[in-house]
């Protein structure tokens, strides 16, 4: 009985579930905020106790029955209905016996419930985002989700309680008696540790504070949240007895991957800020480079071709030199030739390619200069085009973004990508102009927007179909 009695109050504590969110949204209120935040969750709370107490004596007088299985405990003529079977909640079913099924007062009723429904969705969109703000700024979450959007909303957080929710609905086929498992584990974990919190900031505060009005203050406040507290865990106990092999288990090994994934997170962003902290003294990092050598990678001549060469030229490097590899002794014959008949000063220099390998040759070079002069840096030029569509990004090679990435893995290399914007680019740069026209939210606040000329961002291709390195996306300068 006592058992029965526990289940009963879980059961009822988890229907109440939702008036958090007046706590949650008190800065939102008029002031006095604690005042009003206060009222409106009395009145919520009676609201909430009077429409739960009205549906369990309508479900009583209309003989409304769930059951617990209803694929073997339900039957139709004698046999199981099965599987395939949907139980109407509750309230459907005290709707039909009272308003009668698909009659209008129905269907209003089913809108209304729908609307609530949304409603009470939103409350997640409205919390999650700035929680996940706060453990971001707190380096527990990718630090992305602190960001804020054009309309000063976490754009990220929204996105990916979006993902996340999307996600459960599709593993657990939309069945709401399988989700709610999930949420009151949740619920009533994050309750219980909240309450256990506000004791220990009482605690806190009792152990400093001298003035008797404000410690009997605290000491009521302290035993209102140990009440809170004692309740809200036997709930979530009764729940884990009685729930865990319907799906609660779930949500227990949830929690503790998010909790140990947010402790790698924060101990990798810990890490990161170690390693890069500037030093009080000098280090390798502030000792200026005794030589630069700057290479400009070449698979033929082109304007991008001599725009990286012109680039390469104004930074004055102690030595430069065109890179091409060796693929197809043809058009590197070519490419010779034309090297010479223009008279370009730089000096090409051409690697042998037995296997028709693009990578690995440059990656050897690059290292062979860095180990025969350990104090010089190493610049590696790459000249790409912009393109504008996204299907032009599927038509090219993208082997100098394997080159990328190589390359800055390798101590002592800069990569720098000299990008030229083809016709299509500058088209798909005037409709992303136009469509920014139109007074986006905060765009009086902000001002006009400047437009600049464009020509260091955007994303690249190699300039011909061929193996050479020149494409792949915009480059990483390091």
């Amino acid at each position: 009985l006592v058992f029965l009695l526990l289940r009963a109050f879980s059961s009822g504590c988890a229907a109440l579930t939702g008036v958090e969110a007046i706590s949650n949204g008190v800065p939102a209120f008029r002031k006095p905020k604690s005042r009003n935040a206060a009222t409106t969750l009395a009145l919520m709370g009676l609201l909430a106790v009077t429409m739960f107490c009205g549906i369990i004596v309508l479900a009583l007088v209309t003989d409304v029955r769930m059951a617990e299985n209803p694929a073997v405990d339900l039957v139709h003529n004698g046999v199981a209905v099965g599987a395939d079977y949907v139980q109407n909640p509750v309230i459907t079913q005290v709707a039909e016996a009272v308003f009668g099924k698909g009659s209008f007062l129905f269907l209003i009723l089913a809108g209304a419930t729908a609307l609530v429904l949304f409603l009470a969705a939103n409350t997640a969109y409205n919390g999650f985002p700035v929680l996940g703000s706060i453990l971001a700024q707190d380096r527990y979450l990718p630090r992305q989700l602190h960001t804020r959007g054009d309309r000063l909303a976490f754009s990220n957080g929204i996105v990916l309680l979006a993902g996340a929710a999307t996600l459960l609905i599709v593993i657990y086929g939309a069945d709401s008696t399988r989700l709610i498992q999930l949420y009151i584990v949740g619920v009533f974990v994050s309750f219980t540790l909240s309450q256990i919190g506000m004791v220990r900031h009482w605690n806190r505060h009792l152990a400093t504070e001298t003035d008797q009005a404000k410690r009997r203050h605290m000491v009521r406040s302290r035993a209102i949240n140990t009440f809170g507290a004692f309740f809200t865990g036997l709930v979530l106990v009764v729940v884990l007895l009685t729930k865990f092999t319907h799906g609660a288990w779930v949500a227990l090994l949830g929690m503790v991957i998010f909790y140990a994934t947010m402790t790698a997170i924060r101990k990798h962003y810990d890490r990161v800020a170690d390693e890069i902290a500037a030093p009080e003294g000098p280090s390798d990092d502030s000792v200026r480079p005794s030589r630069v050598h700057s290479v400009v990678l070449i698979s033929k001549i082109h304007r991008p071709t001599l725009r990286a060469l012109a680039y390469a030229k104004l930074m004055r490097s102690d030595t430069l030199e065109a890179l091409t590899v060796n693929v197809d002794p043809a058009e590197t014959k070519a490419l010779r030739a034309e090297w010479e008949r223009r008279g370009i000063s730089v000096p090409l220099k051409v690697l042998d390619s037995p296997y028709r390998e693009i990578t690995r040759p440059i990656i050897e070079y690059v290292k062979s200069l860095r180990k025969e002069s350990p104090r010089d840096a190493v610049s590696v030029i790459i000249p790409e085009y912009v393109v504008g569509h996204w299907y032009e990004h599927l038509l090219h090679n993208q082997s100098a973004l394997r080159l990328k990435g190589r390359l800055l893995f390798t101590p002592g290399v800069m990569v720098t990508s000299v990008p030229y914007q083809l016709e299509s680019s500058e088209a798909a740069r005037n409709r992303a102009r136009k469509r920014s026209e139109w007074n986006a939210p905060g765009s009086v606040r902000r001002g006009p927007a400047e437009t600049g000329s464009g020509s260091g961002s955007g994303s690249g291709g190699s300039p011909d179909a061929s193996n050479k390195p020149s494409g792949g996306p915009s480059g990483t300068k390091r």
